[in-house]
């Protein structure tokens, strides 16, 4: 499993950067989240911060 950034509901507030213990979560240059599947951990701890419901685990 991985962690799935839904992008029309990521409002790119970083709640989900500063949860990840791997850092595979950044912004790109529309501010919304995006996920390095290499580097995620696939713990979720993305998903629980996320005020607007747009991470997933899949």
């Amino acid at each position: 499993m991985v962690a799935i950034i839904n992008a029309n509901e990521c409002v790119g507030c970083g709640a989900c950067i500063d949860e990840c213990p791997s850092e595979a979560i950044s912004l790109n240059g529309d501010n919304i989240a995006v996920v390095d599947a290499d580097e995620c951990l696939d713990c979720g701890a993305c998903v629980d911060v996320c005020p607007t419901s747009a991470v997933s685990m899949e």
